[in-house]
């Protein structure tokens, strides 16, 4: 196994090394390298203090009582080697008191052991920690290349592992350290955090973890709307996400959460939806989550909310209930759901404005050009494309073999047809006012006419499309037959507008 670590963590390692402190890469960085993942963040543990670091890198930041400093990445660069954006972090190995708030230990005594750091750390996976072999050698010979990266192999490393996680990982478990009640009780968003791993990876939770989760459900009220918004943000990001809100309803997290979801469990679906055995909205709303095309938040978002208004607005019973005007209770109820869970204001609006519009109407032989332009002004040309594929994800969450239907590749192909500058005067670098101005004409016919003209030849050579240019041609054409001229180059610009458009549908496969 080979490890691609950055060069300049090797340099941060080596500057605390040359002043005889212990450091170690440690946490999710080393458990994504055993897994043959690259790490996205950089973590160290030292045995340095955090008025030690400073004193070693000046321009670090260091603005809390946990022990951690921050590490600009941008002073560590050489002249000749790329640069990146962010930082690393370090913190000093530490002991941590009782968490009497559920969110964040009393009291941090910093330590000189690696063991007292590991100990306190969430999960076995997330207590792993790596020393690397020879890193002023290592330095020395890799900074030649100009490469920001190195590639070490297992024996230049020293695995420390004090609570098999290595194991865990094989086993594809999230399993806490130590006892799974006592580190629950001390940051509730670790059960969260729990299940955010879990769908990310694949893995499956431990038994005692999980019914530690389940016990301490209700603690995750002491945990702030925006810690939980994070973490859930990541689970409907994730490959599976619908698998994670099924852990948050199982382990009754969800309750403290999106308690608004609990009504769609009982609520019926209609005959228009028949995905599998349990007729539901929630059963739905998490298919349509897992099958939503896109990878965009606010998409993700709309694919798993687009519903959730049905259970306000159900008429009768069974297959033939109706849920009239529930694209309009869903999205006043999502824009209340994101705002207590503390989203941006430009991921509720786009998210609230997906639910609000997901049940546009559109028949081939009903809805034209104007009833396209139509749903492109309420929604704007740039969210057509995301609200198309909350449209397929609420398909394939219907049980329908077919992503995208003739009609929805007919809509997506008008939508292209009205949005594109339609072969127009409107291409020329110049206008009737121009003409007007230049060659002391009055507005008329002769205007249009020589505009349709030059468009025609234009078309044929765009090299041509340049005012100077289009003015000499101009004023050449004041003294010909228009009307003959003007024909033909109608002819000739309705023959590249169809050309245009059969390009269009062929892309579409549309007739």
């Amino acid at each position: 196994m080979k490890f691609l670590i950055p060069l300049n963590l090797l340099k941060i390692i080596e500057k605390l090394e040359a002043k005889k402190f212990e450091v170690f890469v440690v946490g999710g960085s080393v458990r994504d390298l055993l897994l043959k993942k690259q790490p996205n963040d950089w973590d160290l543990t030292t045995s340095a203090q955090p008025e030690d670091i400073l004193a070693i890198f000046p321009n670090a930041k260091y603005k809390n009582d946990f022990g951690t400093v921050l590490i600009p990445e941008k002073y560590l660069e050489e002249k000749s080697i790329e640069k990146q954006k962010g930082f690393f972090e370090i913190t000093t190995y530490r002991k941590e008191s009782q968490y009497r708030d559920k969110r964040r230990p009393d009291q941090v005594i910093f330590t000189d052991k690696l063991e007292d750091d590991l100990k306190r750390r969430d999960f076995t996976i997330n207590a792993l920690a790596i020393g690397i072999k020879g890193v002023d050698k290592l330095l020395k010979k890799s900074i030649k290349t100009e490469k920001i990266s190195v590639e070490l192999e297992k024996s230049q490393i020293v695995l420390i592992d004090k609570y098999q996680g290595q194991e865990d990982l094989k086993n594809k478990l999230i399993k806490t350290v130590g006892s799974a009640k006592n580190r629950i009780e001390e940051d509730a968003l670790r059960m969260m955090r729990a299940i955010r791993l879990a769908v990310q990876l694949e893995f499956k939770i431990e038994a005692k973890t999980f019914q530690a989760i389940k016990d301490k459900a209700e603690n995750l009220e002491y945990i702030s709307q925006e810690r939980i918004r994070d973490e859930f943000e990541k689970i409907i990001l994730a490959e599976k996400p619908a698998n994670g809100i099924e852990l948050l309803i199982e382990t009754g997290l969800m309750k403290w959460i999106i308690p608004e979801l609990k009504e769609t469990i009982k609520t019926e679906q209609n005959y228009h939806h028949y995905y599998g055995p349990y007729n539901t909205v929630y059963k739905h709303l998490m298919a349509s989550l897992n099958k939503c095309p896109s990878k965009k938040l606010e998409v993700r978002l709309a694919s798993f909310f687009h519903d959730i208004g049905k259970p306000e607005t159900k008429q009768g019973r069974g297959y033939k209930s109706s849920f009239h005007n529930h694209e309009y209770a869903g999205a006043r109820i999502t824009k209340k759901i994101m705002e207590r869970l503390k989203f941006s204001r430009e991921v509720i609006d786009k998210t609230v404005l997906l639910v609000k519009n997901h049940m546009f109407y559109y028949n081939v032989d009903e809805v034209g050009e104007a009833g396209v332009r139509k749903v492109i002004r309420k929604v704007g040309l740039e969210n057509i494309n995301d609200l198309i594929d909350v449209r397929v994800a609420d398909r394939l969450g219907s049980g329908v073999p077919k992503a995208i239907p003739y009609k929805l590749r007919h809509f997506k192909y008008m939508v292209e047809k009205v949005s594109c500058d339609p072969i127009s005067v409107k291409q020329l670098k110049i206008n009737g006012k121009d003409l007007m101005e230049k060659l002391k004409i009055k507005p008329g016919p002769q205007i249009g006419a020589i505009l349709e003209i030059l468009l025609a030849e234009v078309i044929e050579n765009p090299k041509l499309n340049n005012f100077e240019n289009l003015l000499n041609r101009a004023k050449g054409l004041i003294k010909k037959d228009l009307k003959v001229t003007k024909k033909e180059a109608k002819e000739k610009i309705k023959k590249i507008q169809k050309r245009e458009d059969q390009k269009i549908k062929k892309q579409y496969f549309v007739q």
